[in-house]
């Protein structure tokens, strides 16, 4: 038995696990890893032929001693190099910063690739960012969205790389609205319809900071789909946006939006978030959190994803 017997042992068991599952999905980027062994707080994510670790801040602020932390991440290298010798291994160290985003840039390699999900195709890039372009525990609202988008108007707010835009208008719906704050994951989900030969002329992209922008917006639509960040105090937004205090305010101006047997998905990952009680005065509400967290995922509380329908 060697050192990494361990954490060997639970990647190859994790693996074995979900080969049925990615197979039949035709999955090429997954969660390997989601802290299983608590002596290990990593999280490993398959891209094609990469695989990401990452580095949990608050977690690894436990190791008292550096060279233990080196000493567990030397294990998980090892480990993946015997199960994936054909595999580069990539390193992330994920910190709390409050007040910046996750999802800035780090470095300029230009090293994008591309990922299969089922019918879909997306641009990941694992080097230059923090979060590599594609929200995996979001897989199965975008085979939800797919399969009920038909001949459907969707509106796809904070819609960072555009991949439920993508699951969207590759199930046929008649319009996809793309609104995020930032242009360069505008030209990324335009790349990824691109990739799944779907006519972005079809379709919207919106520049816009969402909070000030929506209350001017009219439009109607059979499904919306919302999926704040936590926390964003962006330059581009008038004023500092706080998920957990201003959420009833953006659902009840989407109410004015969802037509009247429409859809609309809430979601977030803020781990302490509380869905305020008024929001059962204006929709009926469905919590579908644990079906809509895949099989790859052991952290349960990885978002919260719910369902409202207008009363």
């Amino acid at each position: 038995m060697t050192d990494f017997t361990p954490i060997l042992n639970r990647i190859k068991k994790n693996k074995n696990r979900l080969k049925s599952y990615i197979k039949d999905l035709g999955l090429e980027a997954y969660r390997l890893y989601d802290r299983d062994i608590p002596e290990y707080p990593y999280i490993i994510d398959v891209y094609g032929s990469k695989l990401v670790i990452f580095e949990k801040g608050k977690r690894l602020n436990d190791y008292e001693d550096q060279k233990l932390k080196e000493k567990h991440l030397k294990h998980i290298t090892q480990a993946l190099n015997q199960l994936f010798p054909e595999s580069q291994t990539i390193i992330k160290e994920r910190v709390k910063n409050k007040g910046k985003s996750q999802y800035e840039k780090e470095l300029n390699s230009g090293n994008k690739f591309i990922v299969r999900e089922k019918d879909l195709k997306f641009e990941v890039n694992t080097d230059d960012y923090l979060d590599c372009g594609l929200f995996l525990d979001h897989r199965p609202l975008r085979l939800q969205v797919q399969k009920m988008a038909a001949e459907k108007r969707v509106l796809n707010l904070f819609c960072y790389t555009g991949s439920l835009s993508v699951a969207a208008a590759f199930g046929s719906a008649k319009q996809v609205c793309s609104v995020d704050m930032s242009n360069t994951y505008l030209e990324w989900a335009k790349r990824n319809f691109e990739l799944n030969r779907i006519n972005i002329a079809d379709h919207i992209f919106l520049r816009e900071d969402i909070v000030s922008w929506l209350p001017q917006h009219m439009d109607r639509y059979e499904i919306i789909l919302l999926d704040p960040p936590s926390f964003s105090n962006s330059k581009k937004m008038e004023d500092i946006f706080d998920v957990q205090k201003d959420h009833l305010k953006l659902l009840t101006q989407l109410s004015k939006n969802l037509t009247e047997k429409g859809t609309l998905y809430f979601s977030n990952n803020l781990r302490s978030f509380k869905l305020d009680s008024d929001v059962s005065n204006i929709f009926e509400i469905k919590d579908i959190t644990k079906k809509s967290i895949p099989p790859d995922f052991k952290d349960q509380k990885i978002h919260q994803c719910f369902e409202l329908k207008l009363k």
